[in-house]
Order: structure tokens, then sequence, then C-alpha cells
């Protein structure tokens, strides 16, 4: 009897029709403000910074050549079964959270968990590691302008001998946090205005660039093979995720059934426009073989005598890669909030400050977790930490879909996932697929992180969440 209770409690489900009867948070809730261009450019944000400003280049000299292109069509589609599932989840269900909450209230309290303790990690990761990535910009454009830093601050330690630390990318991840504690409303604010700069040079890149193209450049097409073509694929996938994150402010979305659906597809078509026309200019002014793995645009620029717009396509990279690091902020900030309101982790961290309506807490100790991973780890490892967490959260998301959509087809949804199950499913096989390729050194780092969680759900949350001693929901 005992590990049939113990069974039936880690299967329990959040009622969807009764989700906020089974919330404890303290004090004031978040703060409903957001539009759905708001939305939309912290998704854009999260999606197109990376993705452009490095690996279009990196791919495209070194695994796909021309057939980058290819690339990011492939990862476009992979990655829009996952946010047509993830659409018809934030119509339904517009609370933070986002993928643990869909999963929590559809798949059962463990594989909620289990989603919800993953991101936990992978979202601060990331802010990291686009710190780090950031830092190294910065310290490329400070040598230029002919100043010199003090050699402690600019790497991690084992990057250059000596006790060193990456002084700047750990103060923006504290700045970063600031930012978010400011407020949803004035956070989203910059986020837009700085978004609409990043779209700005993006433009600027592909108006100018298509005047410089040299159609000789895109042969051949597939110098590594069709299946280069698809091991970039695999690679630039983390590049065209972002909605996800943003998926997670549901609940501070002024409509979010109506918006939130259109916010996360609006962002990823947005964004592979975008990518597909970067990609075209940075193959078509220089051959693959001497585009920059670093700095693609920069150095394509530069080749046709442009050098003065290189140097604001630098610029316009460390903009537009600050973005990705709200984005996740805001995405694993919220993830937390929302495990802390069902009872899963301590309801102290879901406390809410009284007047700007964030969770004020849990920012702070991201934002210094994050610092001392960007600070005190060379980038190579804090990357490994990004990578199995999302793809295992897209699996949870379509495998959801599909579940509820068959279990309670009554539901009022704003939106559909179209041609169900067929690309739902399609989303979890590109995202098993892709898991295939991650090193077994990230397999060990999941273990452990997964252990701990274990631990930590067994030995508090089974017995402290909001849904214990609560019939089951049938």
């Amino acid at each position: 009897m005992a590990k049939l209770r113990m069974g039936e409690g880690i299967l329990r489900r959040k009622p969807i029709e009764h989700i906020e009867e089974t919330e404890v948070g303290e004090g004031p809730q978040l703060d409903r403000s957001l539009g759905l261009w708001q939305l939309t450019a912290i998704g854009v944000g999260g999606i197109i910074g990376a993705g452009i400003f490095t690996l279009a280049g990196a791919v495209a000299h070194g695994t796909a050549g021309p057939a980058v292109l290819v690339s990011f069509l492939i990862a476009g589609v992979a990655s829009a079964c996952a946010a047509l599932s993830y659409a018809e989840f934030a119509g339904l269900i517009p609370k933070a959270g986002s993928a643990y909450t869909y999963g929590y209230a559809v798949l059962g309290e463990f594989a909620g968990w289990f989603i919800g303790w993953d991101l936990l990690l992978e979202y601060t990761a990331i802010v990291a590691v686009v710190a780090i990535g950031i830092s190294g910009y910065f310290s490329f454009l400070v040598q230029e302008m002919g100043a010199d830093l003090p050699a402690w601050m600019l790497g991690a330690p084992g990057t250059g001998g000596g006790h060193r630390i990456d002084l700047f990318a750990a103060v923006l991840c504290l700045l970063i946090a600031w930012l978010l504690n400011l407020g949803i409303r004035s956070a989203a604010r910059f986020e837009t205005f700085v978004v609409a700069l990043k779209v700005l040079v993006v433009l600027l890149v592909i108006g100018v660039g298509v005047f410089h193209i040299d159609s000789a450049n895109y042969h051949p097409f597939f110098p590594f093979g069709v299946s280069g073509a698809f091991t970039g694929a695999a690679t630039v996938f983390f590049a065209v995720f972002g909605y996800d994150a943003m998926s997670t402010a549901a609940e501070e979305s002024k409509d979010a059934q109506r918006h939130m659906p259109k916010a996360i597809i609006y962002s990823l078509a947005i964004s592979m426009v975008l990518y597909v026309a970067a990609c075209l200019v940075l193959t078509g002014m220089q051959n693959y073989k001497d585009i920059d793995p670093e700095s693609g645009f920069s150095t394509a620029f530069k080749s046709v005598g442009l050098s003065g717009l290189a140097d604001v396509i630098a610029v316009g990279a460390i903009i537009g890669i600050l973005t990705v690091m709200f984005t996740f902020m805001l995405g694993v900030t919220r993830v937390w909030f929302s495990m802390s309101r069902d009872g899963l982790l301590p309801i102290w961290f879901a406390k809410t400050h009284p007047t700007r309506h964030v969770p004020t807490r849990v920012t702070w100790i991201v934002g210094a977790a994050s610092a001392l991973i960007a600070g005190f780890l060379p980038i190579g490892e804090a990357a490994e930490l990004t990578n199995i967490g999302i793809l295992l959260a897209f699996v949870v998301v379509c495998v959801a879909v599909i579940v509820l959509r068959y279990r309670q087809p009554e539901l009022p949804r704003t939106f559909r996932t179209p041609w169900m199950p067929f690309v739902p499913a399609l989303g979890v096989v590109f995202s098993v697929w892709l898991i295939t390729f991650l090193q077994w050194q990230t397999w060990v780092r999941f273990a452990v992180w997964f252990a701990i969680g274990c631990a930590v759900y067994f030995g508090y949350s089974y017995r402290r969440s909001a849904l214990a001693g609560r019939p089951p929901v049938a």
C-alpha cells in the first residue's frame, strides 16, 4: 500500500480547470503588464543572438558551408514542432513555469519536478555562457581602442595562468538581475528597445551585404555533403529556441490566452526569416573557407572594404547577445517562483516584492549563481551544462500536448496544434535525435544534477507539495 500511495503521489496532477487553487505563495503575485509585442520582443531577444553573430559563421566555415542555410531551416522546422505545442499550452494554461507547469498538469508531479529542476540549471548556465561570450567581445573592443585591462580580470581560472576571474561577465550577470528586479514593466521596456536595436543591426547587415554577394561563393553548396547540413542543424538548434523561456512569463501577460500563442509563433517566424537572410548574405559575401568562425560578419564586411560597418556589427553583436541573458534569466526565475509557489521548493522563494511584483529573492540568487559560473568556469565547461535540459523540456511538452488532447479534448483552447499528433510527435523525434549528439560528459553532469534533484524531491518536495493530501485528479 505504501508503494501504491507513493506511486499515486508522484503522478498527482495540477487540475487545469482550478489550477490557482493549488498555489500557496505568499504576498502579492506577478504583475500582468506585458502586451503582445513586448512578449514577442522577449522571444526574439532569446532566439536571436549568438546564432547570427557567432554560430552561423562557425557552422558555415567548418561543418556545412553555404548549406548552413539548410541547417537553420532544419533546426527551425524541428523547433517549430515544439513551438506549436508550447503555443497550445500557453493559451490553455496561462501560468508561470512553462514546461514545468505543463508537465505537472498533464504528466504528473514528478515529471513536472524533473523538468523544472533541470531547467533551473540549464537556464542559469545559459545566462553565464552568454555573459562569457559578451565579455570576449568587450575585451576585444577595449583592446581595439588601445586600452589594456588587467590580466587577472580577463578570464576564468585555467584560461591563462595565475589567479583569474572573468569580472566583466560576473558583473554583467548581476546587472541583468538588477534590471529584472526593477519590475517587469520597466525591464520589458528595456528589452523591447534593445531588441529593436538588434533587429535594426541585422537588417543593416542584410541590406548592405546583399549588394556585395558573389554567387560563385555558393558553389559548391554542400561542400561537406548533405550530412554536413544535418550535423550543422544539431549545432544551430540551440540558437532557435528562446520562446520556451519567454513562455514562462505567461502570468505577466495582459491577455496570456490570446497573446502567448501568437508571441511564440511570431518570435520564431521573425527570427527564422532573419537567420535565413543573414546566412545567404554571409556565405555570399565570402567563400565559406575564408569565413571567420568567431566573428563571421565583421570579417566579411572588412573583406569588402567596409571596416566601419564591421565595428558597428561588433557592437550590435554585444547588444544582440545581451538580450539572450535577459530572456533566460527571466525564464529561470519564473520557473523557480512557480515551483516554490507549488510547495516543491520552500515557499520563502515565492515571495514577491510588494510594489514591483517580481520574485526578488530568486532573481538575486540566480544572478549570483550565474555570476559565479561566468566568473570562474571557462566557457567550454559552462556550455556543457546548457544542452540537455531544453531538449528534454521539448520532449515533455510535445508528449504532454498529445496526452491532454486525447484525455481532455473539451478544454477551451485558444490555439490548437495543427496536424495532431504528427507535429508534436515529430518534435519528439527531432529532440531525441539531437540528444544523441550530446557528449558523454553532458550525461554525467545531468545524472549528478538529477540525483541531487531526486534527493530534494523525496526528502522535501513530496511531502511539502501543495497537492499533498488532496484527492487525485481524474
